[in-house]
């Protein structure tokens, strides 16, 4: 890996309660074509959840923020994913969806690092 590379990355945001339009960050995705990289990082505060919606279904985001960083890592946890490349992968995690744990717009930067960069972002725009 040298110089800087073009990535992608988008948030993932819980709206536990969609008519209302309320959401926090609990997660970050991350691709870099040049690297070879998809990685999610998940973060959920739970009490900051609870002041939109005291009645979450907080197990049920947990299960779908693990689903984000299952896909990513591949594997055999990734179900149908688990043979597609880390772009078809990232393109479906930010596909637009209407439930509770949702994508938000994909935007761009460059990185040396990707894995880095997602951690970066983690601490940036979630915690």
């Amino acid at each position: 890996m040298t110089g800087r590379d073009v990535f992608e990355y988008a948030l993932v945001r819980v709206v536990p309660r969609i008519e209302r339009g309320e959401m926090i960050n609990a997660g970050v995705l991350v691709y870099c074509r040049a690297q070879g990289f998809v990685g999610a990082r998940v973060h959920l505060d739970e009490a900051r959840l609870r002041c939109l919606d005291a009645e979450v279904d907080v197990l049920g985001v947990r299960v779908a923020l693990r689903g984000y960083e299952d896909i990513c890592e591949g594997g055999e946890r990734a179900g149908q994913a688990a043979g597609d490349d880390p772009g078809r992968r990232f393109r479906w995690l930010t596909a637009p969806r209407s439930t509770i744990v949702q994508p938000g717009p994909i935007h761009t930067g460059l990185t040396a690092d990707a894995a880095r960069e997602a951690d970066r972002l983690l601490e940036l725009l979630v915690r």
